[in-house]
């Protein structure tokens, strides 16, 4: 399928997701986050697809937020509905089954710092950028940053980074938990393709499973998670990968997962 402000390749069992409007810094309009999600669905069902890397296109911005000049003229019931969209989409990411990768290259402020929350795993450039400034246009987080940002770095760090509405540079990200890891820019992508391909080797269904446990068991009571690993884990043991794994791992040879 062909998109208009999306770019979508693979690369083997590796999709690369590209936000492409580099012209408005790749900035969520309504139209985009409608396409993403399609994508998304697209993805999720696509079971040769095992990890999806999430990027934005050109070398300023991941994704520099929600589009202003669409949302300035908003009433509230349109803002609540962008809010659902985004809300909807960006939980599509969590709940799909093969990790996602954010390599996020440059600004991810506002709804681009939301997008790279949804995602598994968060990388980025030396360039990359990091805030919630919603406050300073007199609005408040709408696609989850309230939620997921103290769920990532403490309600203490977030509430003083979502009351000010500071940008945060990578090197801060790093430090408070927000990223995995720092790359120069012109390697990122390089980097993202083999976290991504290493992720992919590795038995499919046990890695998907292994997902939902974190996705569904982090906003679960301890003992209700520990169940839910539990029956997971039992699961695995109706695949022919756990059998191929734990064979492989005793003749001391590499396994060949068939993601069945």
């Amino acid at each position: 399928m062909e998109y208009a402000n999306l770019l979508l390749e693979k690369n083997g069992a590796v999709a690369v997701l590209t936000i492409n409007r580099p012209k408005a810094l790749n900035a969520l309009n309504s139209d985009t986050v409608t396409e993403l999600s399609t994508a998304l669905d697209e993805l999720g069902r696509d079971s040769s697809v095992k990890a999806v890397i999430l990027t934005g296109s050109g070398e300023k911005a991941f994704i520099a937020g929600a589009d202003i000049s669409q949302m300035k003229d908003f009433n509230c019931m349109q803002a609540r509905r962008f809010a659902q969209l985004g809300h909807s989409v960006f939980r599509k990411i969590e709940l799909m089954p093969q990790p996602v990768i954010a390599a996020i290259n440059g600004f991810a402020l506002g709804g681009g710092c939301e997008l790279a929350m949804a995602c598994d795993i968060r990388i980025a450039a030396e360039n990359a950028k990091f805030g919630q400034p919603e406050v300073t246009l007199g609005l408040t987080a709408g696609f989850g940053g309230t939620q997921r940002l103290p769920r990532l770095v403490g309600a203490g760090l977030a509430s003083e980074l979502l009351f000010t509405g500071d940008i945060i540079d990578v090197n801060e990200a790093y430090r408070i938990g927000l990223v995995n890891k720092i790359y120069p820019l012109d390697t990122l992508m390089e980097e993202a393709m083999k976290l991504a391909k290493k992720i992919s080797s590795r038995a499919p269904v046990a890695v998907q499973l292994t997902k939902s446990a974190i996705q569904r068991g982090v906003n679960m009571d301890i003992d209700s998670a520990q169940a839910y690993e539990a029956e997971i884990f039992g699961l695995t043991f109706s695949t022919q990968d756990q059998i191929e794994g734990c064979s492989a791992f005793l003749e001391k040879r590499k396994p060949a997962f068939e993601g069945k």
